[in-house]
């Protein structure tokens, strides 16, 4: 029997996320589980009059094959890609992990060679096709969560069904407000953080990108971000989980960073010279995403909360920072996790984690929820 909210999740993601038209070409790819969403996706690609293809990605082969990987292999990897990928127009990617940390003792210099080997394709993909990315709902996710698979897949579906296309309309007036404004002000324990916004485009996140959605971003003017900021939630990257994360800027730069793995945090930072910049501030809003869940795609998300994020800068909203670490850090500000202001060239506009500048009332959960 087939699931409706399924079915129902992939009618939006074609339609609404990656607005497929017919004879279109689709890469369809699922990293772990989701094959009954991408069987239901394949369906109703051909029910449109379109071509979908699909690419197996399996964690545990993927670590084996970055465990040994070189320069040659992945210039060989990305030869094939970018032939492939010339006719492709749209991308859906379906994460199913079952271990977020199966990356984790694969070798940064690994790392390295395999992000900066694929990154022109990477780039060519995130800038010139049409795409989406989510997480399919595992045992691993509902146990992050701290939930039961059931009570998770509920609320996953709940989550990823929102009313997009009204969420879109309330960010239009937060979009004209931020590519208006030049400082912003960052306060919250542990964060007097200062930056520069002015002449850089703010982008809408309403379902077109991630699934679940519900962001608006931009980036500081490269060299203007100057103070200190402390992060109340925990975020994995590459396979490894960080706690507490403060960083301290100096004309743009990250000159101190400590975590609960301070050494593996500065590895990370070292990567390349971008990598202790930033590329892009976002503010977060989705009413039903409240707690952290260690899934940066819903932790992004959360109501009364904004990310800070070291590393590569979207042609979107472009800083001029390049780097292959992107790396999305979450603080929330609601009074539950110590409260905190969002200042615009002096106007505060967000008091812990509610709106409270008149024209970006429709922002908040109770608005957003109706």
């Amino acid at each position: 029997m087939k699931d409706p909210r399924i079915q129902k999740l992939a009618h939006g993601l074609l339609h609404h996320s990656v607005r497929l038209q017919e004879k279109e070409h689709v890469m369809i790819e699922v990293r772990g589980e989701g094959q009954p969403l991408a069987k239901e996706l394949i369906k109703q690609v051909y029910e449109l009059g379109g071509y979908p293809h699909v690419n197996i990605v399996q964690p545990e082969l993927q670590r084996a094959l970055m465990m040994g990987t070189s320069e040659e292999r992945t210039a060989f990897t990305r030869k094939w890609m970018e032939v492939m990928w010339q006719e492709m127009v749209a991308y859906i990617v379906i994460n199913g992990f079952t271990n977020d940390s199966e990356m984790a003792d694969v070798p940064v210099e690994k790392r390295r060679i395999h992000q900066a080997g694929l990154k022109p394709v990477t780039d060519e993909i995130t800038n010139s096709k049409k795409w989406v990315l989510l997480n399919y709902p595992t045992p691993a996710m509902a146990q992050n969560a701290n939930m039961s698979t059931e009570a998770f897949e509920d609320f996953f579906f709940d989550v990823c069904s929102l009313d997009y296309e009204k969420m879109a309309k309330a960010f239009i007036p937060l979009k004209h407000l931020m590519e208006q404004t030049d400082q912003v002000r960052l306060v919250g324990p542990g964060t007097d953080l200062t930056f520069s916004i002015k002449g850089i485009p703010a982008v809408i996140c309403a379902g077109e990108k991630n699934i679940p959605d519900g962001e608006i971003y931009t980036a500081p003017v490269r060299d203007s971000v100057n103070g200190t900021i402390t992060f109340n939630t925990a975020t994995m990257y590459l396979g490894t989980k960080f706690e507490n994360i403060r960083l301290t800027f100096e004309q743009g730069k990250i000159v101190e960073a400590t975590s609960t793995n301070t050494g593996r945090l500065n590895e990370i930072l070292d990567t390349d010279e971008g990598a202790r910049y930033i590329g892009e501030f976002a503010i977060g809003v989705h009413p039903y995403i409240l707690n952290p869940m260690n899934d940066i795609l819903f932790d992004e998300k959360i109501a009364g909360s904004f990310h800070f994020t070291p590393g590569q800068a979207y042609e979107t909203a472009d800083n001029g920072n390049r780097s292959v670490v992107h790396w999305d850090m979450v603080n929330i500000q609601r009074p539950e996790y110590g409260g905190g202001e969002i200042w615009f060239d002096d106007v505060l506009i967000r008091k812990d984690g509610l709106f409270v500048h008149p024209d970006l009332l429709g922002l908040n959960p109770d608005q957003l929820k109706e």
